[in-house]
């Protein structure tokens, strides 16, 4: 005899099939909502029906697989894994959009503070090459020049000077937009962390995590139905019901109209005398009964027999 826990797992694997199944459908057709947004309620029906077809058609193909020919059995075997990429995309779709929507303020931030990195660069080089010009121009002119050299730094002064402004400017932008990236990035500060330990960008680590999500997602909701179909079929061929060896006691049926008595019996007793006791009451019950079960001559219907005859005269 079964446990009950045994009793109760296939409803179990059914219940985690329909939560996997169901969330992968419904992912599915929001991603597929969006990819194709000119018609969204149209993509929302056709999707959610091809979703709960491609269901029972994996159920289908378990428990039919030796009662289809090869040419149904081939097209609808092509037809499910075609339908799981299909689920697939549109689950990729949904969380490529959703890693969108959380990352579109920090890349807006990200490509400012990289502009900004590489301006400071480059004025910090021109402020190199002014000092270096300036160097070399003093250089030139002969110790006596004092007038010319002082004339040349006069020159190039306010230039370095404003390179300097400029250079402060830009080092207070990129401190502010790194305070914003910390604030925007906390949505994707785990994907953040995992860029910088295996020394990759952002993109990549996401790309590789939601193809892991759509290889196990669509995949293991179609398995867990035809997990549940084998567990539903192994318990109606190994479940024997109970028998019941106590012979079931019909009800007699005078008992059946609320009589306690047959209703001879009762119009016997209604008819008698009130004094008679009860067991003279239950004895001409009985004699009532042989009288009514004793068999009556057949009556005189014109039939002679000469012998029977000539022994009466």
């Amino acid at each position: 005899m079964e446990t009950q826990n045994s009793k109760t797992f296939p409803y179990l694997v059914g219940l985690a099939a329909l939560l996997v199944a169901g969330s992968a459908a419904f992912y599915s057709v929001y991603g597929l909502s969006k990819l194709f947004a000119g018609a969204a309620l149209a993509v929302v029906i056709m999707a959610g029906s091809l979703e709960f077809a491609k269901l029972v058609t994996a159920s289908f193909l378990y428990r039919y697989w030796t009662k289809i020919n090869g040419f149904m059995k081939t097209y609808l075997l092509v037809g499910t894994i075609t339908l799981v990429g299909i689920t697939s995309a549109g689950i990729f779709g949904f969380l490529s959009n959703a890693y969108q929507g959380a990352t579109v303020e920090f890349e807006k931030q990200s490509t400012k503070l990289i502009y900004k990195e590489d301006r400071l660069e480059q004025l910090e080089e021109d402020k190199v090459y002014l000092k270096s010009e300036l160097e070399q121009s003093v250089a030139l002119l002969p110790d006596n020049y004092i007038t010319a050299r002082r004339k040349l730094r006069e020159d190039y002064n306010p230039k370095i000077l404003n390179l300097n402004e400029q250079i402060l400017d830009i080092k207070e932008d990129i401190g502010d937009l790194k305070t914003v990236l910390i604030e925007t990035g906390v949505d994707v500060g785990p994907a953040i962390y995992l860029a910088r330990t295996f020394k990759t960008d952002i993109d990549t680590v996401v790309k590789f995590f939601i193809f892991i999500l759509i290889f196990v997602f669509d995949p293991m909701a179609v398995v867990l139905v035809i997990a549940y179909n084998i567990a539903m079929v192994h318990r109606a061929e190994h479940h024997t019901p109970p028998e019941n060896t106590e012979p079931k006691k019909r009800k007699k049926w005078w008992k059946l109209y609320g009589e306690d008595k047959p209703l001879f019996e009762k119009l016997v007793k209604e008819t008698i005398e009130p004094d008679i006791t009860e067991k003279k009451l239950d004895k001409v019950i009985e004699e009532t009964k042989v009288i009514k079960e004793t068999p009556t001559v057949p009556q005189d219907r014109g039939i002679h027999y000469p012998v029977v005859e000539n022994k009466n005269k």
